[in-house]
């Protein structure tokens, strides 16, 4: 045969001789393998009239052709099993490389970063203990909690300090088993004292609520220290302020829950903040965790605050309370809100505690009671002492309210913004009430802005300041008003905004008898810190001072309760020929979020047994005063548009309120209505005054 064959994709090809049994291999030529070359990279599978068109082109026979590109393609595929084989080993080489290098790092413990040298062997022992320490301590730490649950699913729980003893009689001490009784019932509920519920209202806590109970509380407490821990994307900045709040959509998918309100009003409110506190971090948890203390350092906050039951009175790391408050803004035309909730604290480690609150309803069955317009979702602090008499305090606000149809337009823009309850009004108000208190126990050396009438005695000075944080807290317990005027058929009262109360005097530090208060809310364009300025002007006085007859006053005595100069009290003298023992008390306090001063009549002889240390419980006291807060609209002008109208550019808001004793023995309804126009038209005149001393007019 004079015919060349070719194979194997290399242009040999293996044949068959029928006559001589051997076989021989046949050689294409370069011309044909380079032909079939370029149709490969054309068609690596042609199909039989692709073959048999090469077999004419090429002078070659159908099976050689289909045996090349057999060939060929097995060839490629070695080729490229063999490229990929190599990579792989290349790779693996690479890795095994690394892996030596890290473990020769790992013998010598150097940081691939910063190259750090490692931890001696003695100090590799020293960190051992400290983790044995405080596995040991976390270990103890939840036998005990595990024991607490334990023994409380089956026991009665720990009464509180004071409570007759029959209160817990067979472990009954709950309030009414669920009964519903609404925040209104609450403040008429007969008690043993300010701030604990009458066992007239206990009952046995179930078992199946006890464990429902500890759930909550647990939940809550894991949800409160996850959203202390994490920033973005589940806390971002308000592009107006800075303010931290929650981003909606990251919160859900955190912590998917149903909304507790349905209602298309509803909203929520959150927030964050911290700050630096005056105050060691054992002492704040002693104050958060006694209600009595809580209420009085927030009293510009909580007007009302009750402990319901004491669920645990373990440790300071692990205390449960029952609770109930109701918070509100120093302003008539706004509601208060109301929760019924759990709080519960616990001691993350040697320096630091955290404190959660969270809404609970276990009084929500009475039919006729009115539905809650208040929820609070894991709310509270983290307080970490700094060992050098001061704290770090984490606060977090995050409840959901259905309130804004309660709510005057006077005050929708800061209660909707999240300022008027946000974390930051809580870390204010915490750290001023903290400074004033240090400046009382005479912890902060007094300023050379103090007047020449300074009273030198410390003793004096705090108890002056006791005084006159008591007249503060009466001052702020006055603004609490019914919703319900108390005066229904002084219509016209109602129309001017002025809202009158009467209530008869309890007799703890109060004139004994009724006693008539007005206040009311308005808005003028002056910035919180002049219209505070304005009323500190012992000089100006007169302008808007109708109770000093238009006659010029002066300040005898001074005592400073803050850094700033407008944190002070004052004893003021009135230059009235008549009343030359008559003085007035007057604290002022001012802070980034308002200011507020109140003033009280005083005679001289009640200031002199104060100061010389004498009970001040037994002088009685009615203050009066304004209250200055930003009008909420500030930061949202900055992003809005620039309007030149008065109702959309920023300003504060100015609430005025004056207490008058109306008698000593029964009210007369003519001296009712007498008292009650008086009150207004003082009230009336006052803020007459104050708007043409600022040249703002109606």
């Amino acid at each position: 045969m004079d015919s060349s064959y070719g194979g194997n994709g290399s242009g040999e090809e293996e044949t068959s001789n029928s006559q001589k049994g051997k076989k021989q291999y046949h050689r294409h030529s370069t011309q044909q393998i380079q032909q079939l070359e370029a149709f490969y990279k054309e068609c690596p599978h042609p199909d039989k009239n692709q073959r048999q068109q090469l077999s004419r082109e090429l002078g070659l026979d159908q099976k050689q052709i289909k045996f090349w590109f057999q060939n060929k393609r097995t060839q490629i595929k070695a080729q490229n099993e063999r490229a990929d084989n190599n990579a792989l080993r290349a790779e693996n080489e690479r890795i095994h490389c690394e892996n030596l290098a890290m473990q020769e790092a790992l013998k010598n413990i150097i940081c691939p970063a910063c190259n750090g040298s490692g931890l001696g062997e003695e100090e590799k022992h020293h960190n051992l203990q400290r983790l044995r320490m405080e596995n040991a301590r976390l270990k103890e730490e939840h036998e005990r909690t595990i024991n607490f649950f334990s023994n409380y699913m089956g026991n009665s729980t720990t009464p509180l300090p004071g409570v007759d003893s029959h209160m817990n009689i067979h472990g009954k001490h709950f309030l009414g088993e669920r009964m519903g009784i609404t925040p209104l019932d609450l403040e008429h509920m007969p008690r043993n004292s300010e701030n604990t519920i009458s066992p007239h209202w206990s009952s046995g806590i179930q078992e199946a609520e006890k464990s429902i109970i500890i759930e909550t509380t647990i939940s809550a407490m894991d949800e409160l220290v996850e959203l202390l821990r994490v920033n973005e994307p589940v806390w971002v900045k308000a592009p107006s302020d800075g303010r931290y709040l929650l981003h909606r959509d990251s919160y859900d998918k955190l912590f998917p829950k149903p909304n507790h309100f349905k209602t298309a009003s509803a909203r929520f409110e959150s927030s964050k903040d911290s700050g630096e506190v005056s105050m060691a971090a054992i002492h704040l948890i002693e104050m958060l965790l006694d209600v009595n203390k809580w209420k009085d350092m927030f009293s510009t906050i909580v007007t009302k605050a009750r402990t319901i039951e004491v669920l645990d009175t373990g440790s300071l790391g692990g205390l449960l309370h029952l609770m109930y408050e109701k918070l509100h803004i120093l302003s008539p035309l706004v509601a208060p809100r109301e929760f019924f909730f759990i709080r519960y604290c616990r001691q993350l480690n040697l320096n630091t505690w955290v404190m959660v609150d969270v809404s609970y309803d276990f009084i929500k069955e009475l039919q006729d009671a009115p539905p809650t317009r208040s929820w609070k979702l894991p709310s509270g602090c983290m307080i970490e002492d700094m060992s050098n008499g001061k704290s770090t305090v984490t606060w977090i606000e995050h409840v959901q309210v259905d309130d804004k149809s309660l709510t005057h337009r006077l005050y929708r823009d800061l209660v909707c913004g999240c300022q008027a309850y946000g974390a930051k009004r809580w870390i204010t108000t915490l750290q001023r009430m903290c400074e004033r208190f240090a400046f009382s126990m005479g912890l902060t050396t007094t300023h050379k802005h103090e007047l020449e009438g300074v009273i030198d005695s410390l003793e004096g000075r705090r108890n002056l300041m006791k005084l006159s944080h008591r007249m503060m807290n009466n001052f702020c317990e006055a603004l609490s008003m019914s919703d319900k005027l108390d005066f229904p058929h002084l219509s016209e009262f109602k129309n001017s905004g002025v809202r009158v109360s009467l209530r008869k005097s309890n007799g703890l530090g109060q004139p004994d008898g009724f006693i008539v208060s007005a206040a009311t809310s308005l808005w003028l364009p002056v910035s919180n810190e002049n219209l505070f300025n304005f009323f500190k002007d012992e000089k100006k006085r007169v302008q808007w001072d109708v109770l000093s007859s238009g006659n010029p006053v002066n300040a005898v005595a001074h005592i400073s309760t803050g850094t700033h100069p407008g944190n002070c009290i004052s004893i003021i003298q009135p230059f009235v020929p008549k009343e030359n023992n008559m003085l007035m008390l007057q604290e002022s306090s001012i802070d980034p979020l308002g200011a507020i001063m109140i003033y009280a009549p005083i005679d001289l002889q009640a200031i002199i047994s104060v100061v010389n240390g004498e009970d001040t419980m037994r002088i009685p006291i009615l203050p009066s005063g304004y209250v200055i807060s930003s009008d909420g609209r500030a930061n949202k002008g900055m992003g809005a548009s620039s309007s030149s109208s008065s109702n959309s550019s920023s300003g504060s808001l100015l609430t005025v309120a004056f207490q008058i004793l109306v008698c000593h023995s029964t009210l007369t309804k003519q001296l009712n209505m007498e008292s009650v126009a008086t009150v207004h038209t003082l009230i009336s005149s006052t803020i007459q005054k104050i708007k043409a001393a600022l040249d703002y007019p109606d």
